[in-house]
């Protein structure tokens, strides 16, 4: 998810004042993969420099999402990091010797309801962010369980993933969610919703 901020109040340069956007981007993510980063970004921390405040929920669930706000410039920092960090763990053999470059995947959770705009008339903007990026992009036809979110699957080498996320930012924030957003937690099923009278047994949680 995108959202724009009338003003960013990261950092204090020259350059992050002229900004005045906060971006916020939210990422399905397995818990095994957002492992090296949870102890850093745990309770609301900052994981990287540059102003970019990741979280990552919590819960016994195998998937987390994880958040990431800031500044856009701090924002797709962050992301990079994240797809060469991907690239460099699915990149090593099982002893330790580089294999050559894996393809990297993201799941981007987004607003169904800026879905549209992202797809555009009879698919064109999708396409088009395909061929300039080099990335693979799909967005899932149906919504995450309990939410009026979709993933937003981007696929492809650390370099056209960064392109293609910039580029579906800068959709996405030209196209501001319609209605009332609510947001996917994963592990929470309707069935344990219901039985629990809305206090999850067995998981804590999510809080990011």
């Amino acid at each position: 998810m995108a959202s724009p901020d009338g003003a960013s109040g990261v950092g204090g340069s020259p350059e992050e004042t002229e900004l005045s956007i906060t971006l916020t981007l939210r990422m399905l993510m397995h818990g095994k993969v957002t492992a090296w980063g949870h102890g850093t970004a745990r309770g609301r921390g900052q994981l990287w420099p540059g102003s970019a405040r990741i979280t990552i929920s919590e819960g016994c669930c195998p998937e987390r999402i994880t958040t990431i706000t800031g500044s856009t410039d701090a924002v797709f920092r962050a992301v990079s990091m994240i797809a060469f960090k991907l690239e460099e763990d699915l990149g090593a053999g099982s002893d330790g010797a580089a294999v050559g470059r894996a393809p990297v995947t993201l799941r981007l959770v987004i607003p169904a309801s800026q879905c549209g705009s992202l797809i555009g008339k009879a698919g064109a903007k999708i396409r088009e962010i395909r061929e300039s990026t080099g990335a693979q992009v799909q967005v899932a036809g149906d919504l995450l369980p309990n939410s009026t979110e979709r993933a937003v699957t981007v696929s492809g080498v650390p370099d056209t993933i960064i392109q293609c996320v910039r580029q579906i930012c800068a959709v996405i924030l030209e196209s501001p969610p319609k209605g009332a957003t609510i947001p996917y937690h994963p592990g929470l099923s309707l069935g344990t919703i219901l039985l629990s009278a809305n206090q999850v047994r067995g998981c804590s949680p999510p809080r990011g």
